[in-house]
């Protein structure tokens, strides 16, 4: 239960000067002794909340400590623990489109990134997962091309294409995953392995014929020919077996039947490609795979989208918690090390809270925050800074907001203490645009408890539209362990990818000093306890003959 503002008052520890001087002085303790880690990273994972902006994660973080019975202000998210944090742009320009890579000083330093398109003031998940996952802008609506491939344009993506980081760390022998609370076709994570003139293009059943005819592929046939992808969790059944081919989870549903024109089953191809691969569609399936032999694993959960987590039947479907824990295991058997790219679409959840803002229901997308946050705490507890380089960030923010003058302790879904000018109560959550919008009788309809807490409330919104947008200011990244040091300052968003790729000396960084002895540190445990013992046995019998 949310606290009732009149029952929540400051501890009287907060009424002293001494309460506050204490902390602060921890606070400056710790950045005193805050020291670059210049040594390079053996795995990464990256962590997206899609449309987190920064007003997503304060309400958030309030919402996290109401749910543990707190007045929720003084709650702390875990990747509000990370060290170093930046500002990513989501709009503006670099003079030469330069990025440049620079060390900072030793002392905590903010930063922004910047995540605009090459087209768009206000940007969308693909444009902006080609900047962070590619480390080049991009137009709208395309994913893993350049600037110059043109949407919807098949042709334009011939000699366009751009590889990921995800990619390249595969090319390097590490292993890697996606994890996504949305389908795993959509832009965020499709922009890790997929070039496509149209993020829409799920199944080649959504391609126009032109495009078909010009030799483009579907993000869907990509997912499974483009990238030796070691994990892949999320949603998105339906784009992979053929028209009419009954869901295994709903089989009396045809809207949730396959979609694909061309007759292939994908995941029959996936797993007929890999040695030691597996394909699971429910959580008992997931919870199952405890085998070392698993080396590849895929688990599509849903026709779409997965299910919000205040929706998520818990005995069918596995939260973000639960597939990021499983990824870590699979992936961190490869002693070169891994990437990850874990996404929650906070309006769509991770993946999903971003739909939740679109939908205009604000308690959707922030329980997708603090899911996300979970993960976020587990994959700390499974890896260590020491060799894992951890970055949150977000694609984008949303219209979304938080205010009124409220008191402490109000819930963060709650009523303003004070009517608005129209003599009626409204919600301290608001959105400027969006579904929630409303006039009734000439004015704007009453609100109330508790309705405006339920799940599936829509928050009132300034602007009438079908589906509430994107925001253009800034997100930011927060990031731990080697050269964390790096996620610094108001950077534009590809950066990034640059920032991890030096971090962990992938490609254009591999040769850049210090990376030699990296690869020599990872390849020198290699050895296996079989191998060991076939050299003891073969050094044994050398000396046997010399004797």
């Amino acid at each position: 239960p949310t606290p009732s503002p009149a029952l929540i008052s400051p501890p009287d520890a907060e009424k002293t000067p001494g309460y506050w001087n204490k902390g602060a002085r921890r606070r400056l303790e710790l950045a005193l002794a805050l020291h670059p880690a210049a040594q390079r990273a053996k795995n990464i994972i990256l962590f997206l909340g899609d449309g987190m902006g920064l007003s997503t994660m304060s309400a958030a973080r309030i919402y996290k400590g109401q749910l543990a019975g707190g007045s929720g202000e003084e709650s702390v998210l875990a990747m509000e623990t990370f060290p170093h944090m930046a500002l990513a742009k989501v709009s503006g320009a670099v003079p030469g489109g330069t990025v440049l890579l620079t060390l900072p000083k030793t002392q905590l330093d903010p930063s922004c990134f910047q995540t605009y398109t090459i087209d768009r003031q206000v940007p969308d998940s693909a444009g902006t997962g080609t900047a962070y996952l590619c480390g080049v802008k991009a137009n709208a609506k395309t994913l893993g091309l350049s600037g110059a491939a043109v949407y919807g344009k098949c042709r334009t993506t011939f000699g366009n294409e751009v590889d990921s980081i995800l990619h390249r760390a595969r090319l390097a022998g590490k292993s890697v995953g996606i994890v996504t609370t949305t389908r795993v076709q959509h832009a965020s994570p499709g922009a890790a392995y997929a070039h496509a003139v149209s993020r829409s293009w799920y199944a080649d059943a959504n391609m126009p014929k032109e495009a078909l005819r010009d030799g483009c592929k579907d993000i869907a046939y990509q997912l499974v020919h483009n990238t030796d992808i070691n994990v892949i969790l999320g949603g998105g059944r339906m784009y992979m077996t053929p028209r009419r081919t009954p869901d295994p989870e709903y089989p009396e549903d045809p809207d949730q039947n396959g979609t694909r024109k061309d007759g292939r089953d994908l995941i029959e191809e996936w797993l007929s490609a890999k040695e030691g691969a597996r394909y699971v569609w429910d959580k008992k399936g997931l919870d199952e795979v405890e085998d070392d032999s698993v080396s590849h694993l895929m688990g599509l959960f849903e026709p779409k989208d997965m299910r919000y987590e205040l929706n998520r039947n818990t005995s069918t479907d596995p939260s973000i918690v639960e597939m990021t824990e499983k990824a870590i295991r699979i992936l961190q058997r490869n002693p070169n090390g891994f990437f990850l790219f874990d996404d929650d679409c906070i309006p769509c959840a991770g993946g999903r809270i971003d739909h939740g803002h679109h939908s205009g229901r604000a308690k959707q997308a922030l329980m997708e925050a603090v899911m996300l946050d979970q993960a976020v705490a587990r994959a700390g507890e499974l890896t260590s800074p020491s060799d894992t380089l951890t970055v949150v960030t977000a694609d984008h923010s949303h219209v979304f907001t938080f205010g009124g003058n409220t008191p402490r302790g109000n819930s963060i879904f709650g009523l303003a203490p004070k009517k608005a000018k129209d003599k009626q109560a409204y919600t301290s959550i608001l959105y400027g645009n969006g579904p929630g919008y409303s006039i009734r009788d000439g004015g704007r309809p009453a609100v109330s408890l508790p309705a405006a807490e339920d799940k599936d409330y829509r928050q009132q919104a300034a602007v009438p539209l079908e589906v509430e947008t994107h925001s253009g200011e800034d997100v930011v990244v927060l990031a731990q362990g080697p050269m964390a040091h790096l996620f610094h300052g108001v950077q534009e968003q590809h950066y990034i990818a640059h920032a991890m790729a030096y971090a962990a000396c992938l490609e254009p960084y591999a040769t850049e000093p210090g990376c030699r002895t990296a690869r020599r540190a990872s390849h020198s445990t290699q050895c296996s306890p079989q191998t060991l013992l076939m050299l003891l046995a073969l050094c044994m019998a050398v000396l046997t003959v010399g004797g």
